[in-house]
């Protein structure tokens, strides 16, 4: 009997190590994000892995897996991040450094990972997630022009001619800027490039600001400032602004879900990001490292857009999705034409420039506030 005791706790206790060694930890942002990200890969990775996959919800930087190194207690195996915090976290040993076409799998037509991402990294520790876009909608009810038209490019924003009514916009200058120069003239260039290389020469950042300023002192138009991502729909329903800058996922949601009069245009749009970064020394490095692998393969990323409107980091998802639309949810509704990567959608973007603004945020800041103030 006592043999039989002492072989029961071994079993246990050898039970226990081996599911604690099974359960991977992914902080990510909580809601309807978090939500979108656990149903359309995370769900899917644990059951075909066997391994359990737990999401907690965070603020956001790194001062938490910082702590959690220092204790000697790391909890997480697996982060979603900013650009600026995997070159971060790669530059102190945070985080693990990707062999990018030998950690992720092919696209299904054997395009290696790295070529089958939208674009790079910004850094060896990090692989894309989502996508997601800086864009505008309009009240369709309100605004057209006196020749039926309505706003279709990035220009319209600033047409307070053919388009009177006040504009929503983010409180901060960020993507604010690259706006103004494209609807000034200025041609984008791959990515963004021309727009950033004006806004880094001498004047650029002025002459975006004084365009901006003119459409808020406009007695035909008018800013109402934004901060949170629930205001520029609400803003559009309520009839206060014609027009609004905000994120494609939120103006997605006020007219999938509550039937709003509001239509998106992708002219001139930012396109921000999101990634995953593999803790160094997290509690199971080794079963994350082939989560990770499998959450952000092709059918995995695709499969997230079924929740949410933000588009896959992998370019060869859009085509998953054009099969097997209707792909959002409710069953009946196309998602590809809301994602910001779709072809229709990328005929004049930016990217999102996470150097230029850690850089210049500062000094930029204090012109834009300046303005702001004079108002």
């Amino acid at each position: 009997m006592r043999k039989l005791s002492k072989l029961l706790l071994a079993l246990t206790f050898a039970l226990s190590i081996t599911s604690s060694a099974f359960a991977v930890t992914v902080a990510s942002w909580g809601g309807a994000y978090t939500e979108s990200q656990k149903l359309g890969y995370g769900d899917p990775t644990a059951k075909a892995l066997g391994i359990e996959i737990n999401w907690v919800d965070y603020s956001g930087g790194l001062s938490e897996i910082k702590a959690q190194k220092e204790a000697g207690a790391i909890n997480w195996d697996i982060m979603d991040v900013f650009a600026m915090d995997t070159i971060t976290g790669c530059d102190e040993g945070l985080f693990v450094e990707f062999d990018f076409d030998k950690d992720f799998p092919a696209a299904p037509d054997g395009t290696p990972a790295s070529e089958d991402f939208f674009t790079s990294m910004p850094s060896k520790c990090a692989v894309g997630n989502i996508l997601y876009s800086w864009n505008y909608a309009y009240n369709t009810e309100t605004a057209i022009s006196k020749y039926g038209t309505v706003p279709k490019k990035i220009k319209d924003f600033f047409d307070t001619k053919n388009f009177p009514g006040k504009r929503a916009i983010y409180k901060s200058a960020l993507t604010n800027l690259e706006i103004a120069l494209a609807a000034d003239g200025v041609k984008m260039g791959k990515g963004g490039k021309i727009i950033y290389d004006k806004l880094e020469a001498e004047g650029g950042v002025d002459r975006a600001i004084a365009k901006v300023k003119a459409l808020c002192e406009d007695p035909n138009g008018g800013c109402v400032f934004w901060s949170a991502g629930a205001q520029p729909p609400e803003l559009l329903m309520s009839g206060e602004v014609v027009m609004a800058t905000g994120w494609n996922g939120r103006f997605f949601n006020a007219t999938v879900g509550e039937g709003a009069p509001i239509a998106q245009v992708w002219d001139g749009q930012g396109l921000d990001y999101e990634y995953f970064a593999l803790v160094k020394g997290g509690p199971d490095e080794a079963n994350a490292k082939k989560a990770l692998a499998m959450m952000t393969n092709t059918e995995m990323l695709a499969g997230s857009a079924k929740y949410i409107a933000y588009a896959p980091w992998r370019k060869s998802s859009i085509a998953v999705m054009e099969a097997g639309e209707p792909w959002y949810k409710d069953g009946k509704t196309n998602m590809v034409p809301h994602m910001p990567t779709a072809p229709a959608n990328l005929k004049k973007y930016f990217l999102v420039n996470a150097d230029f603004w850690a850089d210049n945020s500062a000094e930029i800041g204090e012109k834009w506030e300046a303005m702001k103030a004079g108002l």
